[in-house]
């Protein structure tokens, strides 16, 4: 095929990842596939509100709320951070898994440290550049050791449509909390509800434990 990630064949596992390389635990799974989805071969592109372009030259990550240096990036400065680079599944609530990804950016929990988390922050917020979009998670997700702020997947760089030049990668949770084309991370202390979750859809997005919760179908309403 000429799709450059297209995946032929069975997907790689945790035994056949490089050393040094985070190997995300979902991954060890026996059926690595939750309820209710179906594995794709393909890298689809899904967003709220369709396809932005950030340019690179004018991109900046800001990091703020509870903590005791707020930060600011732009790409050059982003590049010189420690580089991780993480194997993780990854799924779509649209009932979709793409199985085997790597990823390559800058761990969360280095951001975190630099910016001196404050004890009473016990969530995240991720802000996109797509329209000022959201979302949630608990401060606990965001510093999981398989959670990155990504500019590089399968070894190429992030395009526009899968949140380039840098997204948040949450590989245990559904994507819609993996932001893309992020703008800021911002730790507070109480859990504001984020685009899709004000719509209706689950707080935390634990495609394992929603899925089992709701065989019906509804596993990513509230």
């Amino acid at each position: 095929m000429d799709d450059p990630k297209y995946q032929p064949g069975e997907p790689l596992v945790p035994a056949d990842v490089p050393e040094g390389v985070i190997v995300s635990p979902d991954t060890h799974r026996e059926n690595r596939i939750p309820p209710g989805q179906s594995r794709t071969r393909k890298w689809p592109v899904l967003q709220a509100s369709g396809v932005v372009h950030v340019p690179p030259e004018t991109w900046t990550l800001e990091v703020d709320g509870l903590v005791e240096n707020p930060l600011s990036f732009d790409l050059a400065s982003f590049g010189e951070l420690p580089r991780v680079r993480v194997f993780s599944d990854f799924h779509c609530v649209t009932r979709w898994s793409r199985l085997a990804n790597f990823w390559d950016g800058v761990s969360a929990r280095e951001i975190a440290e630099r910016a001196g988390v404050k004890p009473e922050a016990k969530f995240v917020v991720a802000t996109g550049f797509d329209y000022g979009w959201t979302t949630n998670l608990p401060l606990d997700e965001f510093l999981a050791e398989d959670v990155l702020l990504c500019d590089r997947h399968d070894d190429q760089p992030l395009d526009d449509d899968h949140g380039g030049p840098v997204r948040l990668v949450v590989p245990r949770l559904y994507a819609w909390k993996s932001a893309k084309w992020l703008k800021k991370i911002t730790f507070v202390a109480t859990d504001q509800l984020g685009y899709w979750e004000r719509g209706g859809y689950h707080e935390h997005g634990d495609p394992w434990v929603v899925s089992e919760q709701h065989p019906d179908g509804e596993r990513f309403r509230r």
